[in-house]
């Protein structure tokens, strides 16, 4: 899996592997309480067992074999300490070779520039690794600073999605956010005519 890892002057992506338990129950542990609706909600200590991590990693690599879902832990580099994650979510090969991207970085890690610096490591995996052509964000058009990683990233805004997706009990906008292989230098590696 060298392949599938990048490394900048201050985070490293890449797949967790099981030799990550202790970073990332350190990482879950140093969440603060939750900060906005678009937060992750810290998880219990009783769902932080090595049992559970297990399931977390076994679940990510079938995901990775069945080329539906992507995703890729970020570390400190300074650290070692897991921090969040970028994702490559509902792939579709066939004629887009596209997929939705995810990204979510610990609140105790915010405002550290981590996650643009996560997702512009993550875009060489995507583009090159993944074979992909396309990567699209749906942001809640409230979700200002989610917008703002990506605006700061040159992401396309395409327009606005209306009722998306189902979250805290409604149907939600998402305002649509894209870029190509091609907008970010690189070639498109894949082949459309045979799927993957």
């Amino acid at each position: 899996m060298a392949h599938l890892k990048r490394e900048s002057k201050t985070v490293l992506v890449r797949p967790l592997t099981l030799r990550d338990f202790a970073a990332w129950r350190e990482g879950e542990l140093g969440k603060l309480p939750r900060q906005s609706i678009w937060d992750s909600e810290p998880l219990q200590k009783s769902k932080l067992s090595k049992k559970r991590f297990e399931a977390i990693i076994a679940k990510q690599r079938a995901f990775r074999k069945d080329d539906r879902y992507h995703i890729f832990g970020v570390f400190e580099k300074a650290t070692g300490h897991h921090i969040g994650y970028v994702s490559a979510m509902n792939v579709v090969r066939s004629v887009t070779q596209s997929a939705f991207l995810g990204y979510n970085i610990h609140n105790s890690h915010w405002r550290k520039g981590y996650a643009k610096e996560a997702l512009r490591l993550f875009f060489d995996i995507a583009f090159t690794e993944l074979k992909l052509h396309r990567l699209e964000a749906g942001i809640e058009p409230k979700n200002g600073p989610s917008i703002q990683v990506v605006k700061s990233l040159n992401l396309r805004k395409e327009g606005l999605k209306k009722r998306a997706v189902f979250l805290r009990e409604k149907w939600q906008d998402l305002v649509i956010y894209s870029v190509t292989c091609e907008e970010l230098g690189y070639s498109f590696r894949g082949n459309p005519r045979k799927g993957n």
